[in-house]
């Protein structure tokens, strides 16, 4: 795990060093009075590789996936209650008032 943490964290580095050159190279631009027609190509390929290495120790920090057996024992059993006049909800009818209920009833 420190090996993949420690790549992700280098990968989130890269990110904030592009956006930090993004933004320092659209200051240079105002101050030359240019137009912004892009990033130039370092900051895109540093992009592109921070964005790899933050994938990679995404999907290696968390642990390995696992399969998913039907017939596992440590499945677990959910199931509802026997009487389901007891069963509450929370939604958003709860700010109507109860005599508007009743009417909507009859």
């Amino acid at each position: 795990m420190g090996l993949g943490f420690t790549i992700g964290f280098i990968g989130v580095l890269i990110l904030f060093h592009a956006a930090y050159s993004t933004i320092q190279y659209r200051t240079l631009l105002k101050i030359t009075e240019e137009e912004f027609s892009g990033s130039p190509l370092i900051v895109v390929i540093e992009l592109t590789l921070g964005l790899l290495l933050c994938t990679w120790a995404a999907l290696n920090v968390p642990g390995k996936f696992l399969c998913i057996l039907p017939d596992s024992d440590e499945n677990r059993i959910v199931s509802l209650p026997g009487n389901l006049d007891f069963m509450i909800f929370n939604h958003r009818g709860k700010i109507f008032p109860v005599e508007m209920n009743e009417r909507l009833r009859h």
